[in-house]
């Protein structure tokens, strides 16, 4: 291989010197120029001891002048500079290939980049978890195009479902901007496998995940004056008295779509769990609300696609203590007990 962890190189296209400091794959290495540490091609370095050679010589030899003539004058190459692209932030994970015994490439480890491609700059809080448990976490500003390294993730953890939480704000605060903005990322195991060898069979070494493209507004104030909606007919509740004109909360909620609409054959798979989804959100808001300490999910058995939903979303909600699917006299194996923390 051409280059070794230590060696100096120039990177071409800014030709800023830098050192790597990791080998990634035959492809790509890890670099750092001015502190900052970055992925780069190895057609995008070069050693650096030509260009230090020309810079030192101080006292280029003398010559003497000769006449050129208009058809001996070469046409200038066009030198094509990739234009910068704004594309929004993004995740950006490299899977770090090894050999085994048996000389078969296998993923070792998954690093993780955080890459803005905005011209913007961004402070951000970022935390890693694995079901629900926060595994690694930073606090730090991401500066415009600029790709930050945050860690590696052991290859054989993806089973545990890692999941990505990002808390963005403006370096420079902007008064039409929100002051702050959270993103969320959960990748399943199996499409993470997909994904990689997809990756290795196009021949490509980062798989690219958007948090987002453009950064929100801040949410405009829709305050109305009381009396002028008392005015017009509405009920205004005093928010002391909030609690007497919300609906109370119930123990169990059942949801097979018959409980829920009159009628559901003309409803595709997806429009009849995207209707369940919304009443549990209704449903166990209002149980926390209330207090309940604990809430009964009817979600039947079926494919278990429901089931599967509505687990991933208490894995995440805040104020679950717990939760457990277990077998029943009255639900079978159908029904999901959760237990709040207050």
């Amino acid at each position: 291989m051409k280059y070794q962890v230590g060696d100096e190189i120039l990177v071409l296209h800014t030709n800023e010197e830098g050192r790597i400091i990791e080998i990634m794959n035959e492809e790509m290495v890890m670099i750092e120029v001015r502190g900052v540490k970055f992925p780069a091609y190895m057609n995008q370095i070069d050693f650096p001891y030509f260009k230090r050679f020309t810079e030192k010589k101080l006292f280029p030899e003398k010559k003497a002048p000769q006449k050129i003539y208009v058809d001996q004058i070469p046409k200038e190459k066009i030198k094509v500079i990739e234009a910068k692209v704004e594309d929004g932030v993004w995740i950006n994970i490299v899977p770090k290939f090894s050999l085994d015994d048996f000389n078969d490439e296998i993923v070792e480890n998954l690093k993780i980049f955080i890459s803005n491609h905005t011209r913007v700059g961004y402070k951000f809080v970022y935390e890693q978890s694995f079901n629900g448990e926060v595994g690694f976490a930073i606090e730090s500003t991401l500066h415009p195009f600029t790709d930050f390294y945050i860690h590696d993730i052991p290859f054989a953890a993806v089973n545990d479902s890692p999941s990505f939480t990002v808390d963005f704000s403006l370096v420079e605060p902007h008064k039409k901007k929100a002051d702050h903005f959270e993103t969320h990322l959960k990748i399943k195991p199996k499409q993470l496998f997909q994904k990689i060898e997809t990756l290795k069979e196009d021949n490509k070494t980062t798989l690219t995940y958007s948090l987002f493209a453009i950064y929100p507004d801040k949410a405009e104030d829709n305050h109305i004056q009381m009396d002028i909606l008392r005015s017009a007919g509405f009920k205004v509740y005093d928010a002391a008295k909030i609690k007497e004109h919300i609906a109370p909360a119930r123990s169990v909620i059942d949801l097979h779509i018959e409980k829920l609409v009159d009628r559901h054959d003309h409803l595709t798979n997806f429009e009849i769990l995207t209707i369940q989804l919304a009443e549990f959100e209704k449903w166990f808001e209002l149980a926390q609300f209330h207090h309940k300490p604990s809430l009964t999910i009817i979600h039947g058995v079926g494919t278990g696609k429901l089931k599967g939903e509505i687990h991933d979303l208490l894995k995440v909600k805040k104020g679950v203590k717990n939760f457990i699917n277990q077998y029943s006299d009255f639900y079978g194996y159908g029904a999901t007990e959760v237990f709040f923390e207050y």
